[in-house]
């Protein structure tokens, strides 16, 4: 049985680098930090908890920028003999962290807002509003920031729907201090964070989940692997596929490996160095490992063939 290994790594149709978004990280941070406290000492001030909130949910967002622009100066890191695929995969554990971190804020926050449900107190809708709309120009411009980057990488993804999400929350406690000042209810103060933190929870669980399925090395949402299956078995002289695997290295890149029954072996250099190009064109996966065999393999020989219940047959007439 001839064995044939190579080894892809074009990156022509990669997302582009999270290294050009540092600087809208560190402007992202910086405006937010002082939105915070802002914030917070409005929120105290006009003793409203929809402030508070928000603005304890805003200090989760610069902790989460803060671990995802740390994450992408790891993942440049080059390659050792430890770490040979270097430290690409700090980026998934950075947006699960932040994911975790997220929720965790969340839970404090309702705890507060309980309370001043419980005891609602008079609030200074004006500095509410006026607050508020700060955040929408702060929040809307970050997002904006991330506009491009958020299509390719779930770490970027992750600052700008934190951004957009908290654009959208800040309108609405604009509208909330409006209509304290209309009606002069109290508890309409806490009812509104109920409402941001319903909002902030619904709309970060797809990142929660997302972040948790690469953190386990699912394939990525973004790639079929029928679809990757069937390329590779319309490949010219292939049979059958085995073991085929497909995994994120990082929040933006992506491997593959597979064993392909390839009978004759001609010209397996040119079809090799083709098919690497072809998977990186049609998927977006830019590390490829194929090794390509006569016959089919026996699975209790191999020992590592546990994707064989995956292979797919065709015949070639």
């Amino acid at each position: 049985m001839a064995h044939n290994h190579s080894h892809g790594h074009d990156h022509h149709h990669a997302p582009p680098e999270n290294q050009h978004y540092g600087w809208a990280f560190g402007i992202g941070i910086g405006l937010n930090l002082l939105f915070v406290a802002a914030e917070a000492a409005g929120g105290l001030w006009a003793n409203s908890s929809a402030l508070l909130s928000d603005a304890g949910h805003n200090l989760s967002d610069v902790l989460s920028l803060a671990l995802a622009w740390g994450a992408t100066h790891l993942a440049r890191r080059p390659s050792s003999a430890r770490y040979t695929y270097g430290f690409k995969g700090a980026t998934i554990q950075a947006a699960l962290l932040n994911a975790a971190l997220l929720y965790a804020a969340l839970g404090i926050i309702l705890w507060d807002t309980i309370d001043h449900l419980r005891n609602p107190e008079p609030v200074n809708g004006q500095m509410v509003m006026l607050l508020a709309g700060l955040g929408v120009v702060v929040n809307g411009f970050t997002a904006w920031l991330f506009r491009h980057g958020q299509k390719g990488d779930v770490n970027v993804r992750g600052a700008f729907l934190h951004m957009l999400t908290d654009m959208l929350v800040s309108v609405g406690v604009v509208a909330g201090g409006a209509l304290v000042i209309w009606t002069g209810w109290r508890w309409l103060d806490p009812a509104i964070s109920f409402v941001i933190l319903g909002i902030v929870a619904y709309g970060s669980w797809g990142l929660m989940r997302e972040t948790m399925q690469l953190s386990l090395q699912a394939v990525p949402a973004n790639i079929d692997l029928d679809a990757v299956r069937d390329f590779l078995l319309r490949q010219p002289g292939v049979t059958q596929v085995h073991d085929l695997h497909v995994w994120p290295l990082s929040t933006r890149d992506t491997a593959l490996t597979a064993h392909l029954v390839r009978p004759g072996g001609d010209g397996n250099n040119a079809f090799l160095k083709e098919l690497q190009h072809a998977i990186n064109h049609e998927f977006s996966i830019g590390h490829c490992t194929v090794q390509l065999e006569d016959t089919v393999p026996i699975a209790d020989e191999q020992g590592c063939c546990d994707g064989v219940a995956m292979s797919k047959t065709v015949s070639h007439t």
